[in-house]
């Protein structure tokens, strides 16, 4: 007989707690699935082993037991682990961390293995000898690695430097000592490139993908190889993090400043934060790798502190200079006249690249055709109805249309506020650009790649073809052609508004401008001819725009940092949103208010001042209200703010309350 502690499957904060058990099965281990009778009327319940007794330290009365285990899913001592963690860190329940780590969807009914990469070729690797920076990376790497020795290495590499080689040399190391390992990249659209790479250099049998696109049964499949102990690499986005790998030597994130490695779901984790505890949880303790050329002013001032080991490469594989870049002052540009989206001097470099044979990446970090709606006689702005955030006009659709929660409507033909016919769009989004190249430049192919050209399966594939093999020459597209692309012939770049990501409402802009213009500004000039990049900028004189044009990252980190310093935001202090949703707007209200209070109650008097009073946010469904808390934490707080916070929850009715803590985005 055996006793067990079990969290029960059950997404309430009532029930997040250990229940205790009878098992008579003696092969029970930490971290199975199994089923139990539950609550008065012992409905079957799915639950998890988190801790295993040989006896109880007191006798419970009316003890229920375990009714049967499931055979094909267990989590690892390490996972569970982790999940604890994840519970004191995020402030989310046990069953949330369980669930990252468990796979939806049952095994095949056929029987037959689901594989969406079955039919996946390998890219041919030509593997030239490595520069001597890359060497030094791959020696203090490898040390670590053979000695089983935890790091986190900040690997700051320029755009291409040769990051992604270091990477697989690093994996193979892993492999060789008998470890795993996980690659993680910031975006689902880039996984197909990094298999191909992969698969030309492990080949296939060793790999698996794990990510959201993935169906539910494929994810399954995937799941279960990986966990039988059969797969030594696991590719993916966020979420494949939680792969069921056993004995990590190493994770890999790439560009490890990307946005997208922090959850907007709950558990909202920070994955970066996830990897380090997962290789720190095993008795054997495993690397990470954060890779980028712009990394965060996060990770770069851990690296300053001695946090993380800093790698450093400066200069790129081929000893190819980096891009001349230039910057257009649009201000100049209407002065003088002219009213497209493209200066004079952007036209000119475009008319001589395509001349002499070369491709053209234009980026823009904004699709559709204008970036919003509005009536000149009286003011009149078009917004979603449910999110309160203003829609996008898309030509080719002759709608206007919401980016945050779908919703479309057909463009009025007077304004619905006066009745005036004096109602245009304004702003220039991607299909914008794309329409005015072809006007310009009708004799070469002209490919757009956003979320809105390459919704369906093989879209995406299908344009990175044809940019590769030159069919089209100018490429037209929003950051999904800033992140990772390698092409070569590429001869120029035009990133058409700098301001774009400057003036959005976050205290990170100036950083995601500088990172979007550099990364974007990094796909010219990969071969054998050296490339141009041209900024346009009503801004010309921006930190951030001048850094991206010199390719000055540490006089840029210097200035932000500074800055961030000054106002104490991260990484001087931790900002929790705490977000309170319902049906009705008094009841969200209620619910924020109620927690203000208690807030101040449960903290010291002196950090009163970093406590913002309850506002209302944009809501995205056709009903209903959202209000939220905005805590600027001081370094050390964040735990006791994490702390009052998970009980002032537990006692908030009415509403959905919701932390996140350091959260991407405060819409």
């Amino acid at each position: 007989m055996k006793y067990v502690e079990l969290v029960i499957a059950n997404n309430s904060d009532k029930t997040d707690r250990y229940y205790t058990y009878g098992c008579r099965c003696d092969e029970i281990a930490v971290g199975q699935k199994v089923y139990v009778p539950f609550n008065r009327g012992n409905r079957l319940k799915e639950a998890y082993v988190f801790e295993v007794r040989d006896e109880l330290a007191e006798e419970i009365k009316g003890l229920k037991y375990v009714e049967s285990m499931d055979e094909n899913i267990r989590l690892s001592e390490e996972a569970v682990k982790t999940c604890i963690w994840m519970r004191k860190r995020y402030a989310c329940r046990y069953i949330d961390g369980i669930n990252c780590f468990t796979p939806a969807g049952t095994s095949s009914k056929t029987g037959k293995k689901r594989n969406p990469f079955k039919d996946a070729e390998g890219e041919q690797q030509n593997i030239r000898e490595l520069t001597g920076e890359q060497k030094a990376a791959i020696d203090r790497i490898s040390k670590c690695i053979r000695g089983a020795e935890h790091n986190i290495f900040l690997l700051h590499g320029i755009t291409g430097s040769g990051k992604t080689e270091i990477y697989m040399q690093a994996i193979s190391l892993s492999i060789q000592s008998g470890k795993t390992a996980i690659m993680l990249v910031p975006e689902i659209s880039l996984t197909p490139q990094i298999i191909a790479r992969f698969i030309g250099r492990f080949g296939t049998g060793a790999i698996a993908v794990l990510h959201s696109k993935l169906s539910e049964g494929e994810r399954y499949d995937e799941w279960v190889r990986v966990r039988s102990g059969n797969v030594k690499i696991v590719i993916g986005a966020r979420s494949a993090v939680f792969a069921p790998l056993e004995n990590i030597g190493v994770i890999i994130l790439d560009e490890e400043h990307e946005a997208t490695y922090k959850s907007d779901m709950t558990p909202k984790y920070d994955t970066v934060e996830i990897a380090v505890m997962r290789v720190k949880s095993q008795k054997e303790k495993g690397l990470v790798i954060l890779g980028s050329a712009t990394p965060s002013v996060v990770s770069y001032s851990r690296a300053e502190e001695g946090i993380y080991e800093k790698i450093e490469i400066k200069n790129r594989y081929n000893a190819m200079a980096l891009p001349a870049v230039e910057i257009s002052d649009m201000r100049s540009e209407i002065k003088d006249g002219n009213k497209s989206v493209f200066s004079r001097l952007l036209y000119r470099r475009m008319q001589e690249n395509l001349s002499a044979g070369s491709r053209v990446i234009l980026f823009l970090n904004r699709r559709g055709y204008s970036t919003f709606i509005n009536c000149r006689e009286c003011g009149y702005v078009m917004k979603c109805p449910g999110c309160g955030i203003t829609l996008t006009y898309h030509k080719s659709s002759g709608s206007a249309q919401c980016h945050y929660c779908g919703y479309k409507e057909e463009l009025p033909e007077i304004c619905p506020e006066c009745g005036s016919r004096y109602i245009r769009f304004f702003g220039a989004g991607t299909e914008k650009v794309e329409e005015e190249a072809k006007s310009l430049f009708p004799g070469y192919e002209t490919g757009r790649l956003d979320l809105d050209t390459v919704k369906r399966k093989g879209e995406l594939e299908k344009a990175l073809s044809d940019f590769r093999t030159q069919k089209t020459r100018i490429l037209i597209g929003t950051q999904l052609v800033a992140k990772g692309l390698d092409f070569e012939n590429v001869g120029l770049v035009g990133i058409i508004s700098a301001d774009t990501t400057l003036n959005i409402p976050d205290f990170r802009s100036a950083e995601r401008a500088f990172q979007l213009m550099t990364q974007a500004a990094g796909r010219a000039g990969r071969g054998d001819i050296p490339g141009k990049v041209v900024i346009q900028t009503y801004t010309p004189g921006h930190y951030s725009v001048l850094a991206a044009a010199s390719n000055d990252y540490k006089g840029f980190y210097e200035r932000e940092a500074a800055l961030r310093k000054l106002m104490k935001y991260p990484p001087y202090s931790d900002l929790i949103q705490v977000v309170f949703t319902a049906e009705k707007e008094e009841d969200a209200v209620k619910g924020a208010e109620a927690a203000y209070a208690e807030i101040k109650k449960k903290i010291s008097e002196e950090e009163h001042v970093n406590i913002f009073l309850p506002q209302g946010l944009p809501y995205f469904k056709q009903k209903g209200a959202r209000y939220r808390i905005l805590i600027k934490s001081s370094k050390g707080k964040r735990n006791t703010y994490v702390e009052a916070l998970t009980e002032i929850r537990k006692n908030i009715s009415g509403c959905v309350m919701g932390i996140d803590i350091n959260p991407y985005s405060f819409l």
